[in-house]
């Protein structure tokens, strides 16, 4: 799959050079091709999820494996579960015609409002932003951030949970105290596969994020993704195009790559200091 979708692109390779991905202008017109722009939001949009999921991620799987009674954890067990198997085309449509107008677009308007003199909350905005398509891929990833959590936290010996409490801990003292310290490189791992489905991730940033080809240092502004400029543009190219486009798709390859070799040192030196 490297091989062949390297060799379809490295025409374009050639005749761009470095300037592929450090270049800013996308236009097939004068065969110019720059894709800094969709780096810029991948990079922003999955990050933007990952910082938010992340804590509601933690919170409901601590609040499964240590807090929830019995009657009620086996439910939402289940519903994370399934939420993890919902299509991301689903999340796309109800992010794009409930969250947005109903939370999203009210939310971007008072950052604009109170902290636009801030750089990543200068407005104006019209809701379909690096924002927007990072809090729907937050939700997307919740799910498979809380599972693998939940298997990690349970893993953590009762030994440990109960010398806790013998030594007079609390619950959210033992939970800090065994639980976490213990668990951290599994969460780390955790976190890294959320991050992994946050950067591929095509449907909802297409329908979210605006497709706009530029770099804007503004969250609440439009934006465009490796992922969500091929979905977009690929039917209606030319050879040239798809050559970009080809190699768009290697170099989030290699993006998912050099995540995935830093998440497993990440893991191996917390594992290794454990």
């Amino acid at each position: 799959m490297v091989a062949s979708t390297t060799n379809t692109a490295f025409p374009r390779f050639q005749a761009e050079g470095i300037s592929f991905i450090t270049g800013s202008e996308w236009n097939p017109n004068e065969d110019t091709y720059g894709i800094l722009p969709f780096i810029y939001g991948t990079l922003v949009t999955s990050f933007i999820a990952l910082i938010i999921a992340i804590p509601m991620s933690l919170g409901v799987a601590l609040f499964l494996t240590e807090y929830a009674p019995r009657w009620i954890r086996r439910p939402v067990e289940y519903a994370v579960d399934l939420l993890a198997a919902v299509p991301s085309v689903i999340y796309g449509l109800w992010g794009l015609l409930v969250v947005l107008p109903w939370l999203i677009r009210p939310v971007e308007e008072f950052l604009a409002k109170i902290l636009g003199w801030i750089p990543i909350f200068a407005g104006p905005t019209t809701g379909v932003s690096y924002f927007a398509a990072g809090v729907i891929l937050a939700i997307m990833i919740t799910p498979i951030i809380t599972s693998l959590s939940r298997e990690v936290f349970r893993t953590v010996p009762m030994g440990d949970r109960h010398a806790a409490y013998a030594m007079g801990a609390t619950r959210w003292e033992m939970v800090k105290e065994a639980v976490l310290p213990r668990s951290r490189a599994g969460v780390i791992g955790a976190s890294m596969l959320g991050l992994g489905r946050a950067l591929g991730e095509t449907i909802v940033v297409a329908m979210l994020s605006g497709n706009r080809n530029e770099i804007d240092a503004s969250l609440i502004r439009a934006g465009s993704s490796i992922a969500g400029k091929i979905a977009n543009n690929f039917a209606e190219a030319g050879k040239d195009q798809i050559e970009a486009l080809v190699g768009m798709g290697v170099v989030l390859f290699v993006i998912t790559i050099i995540v995935n070799m830093a998440a497993r040192a990440m893991v191996w030196r917390f594992a290794r200091v454990r």
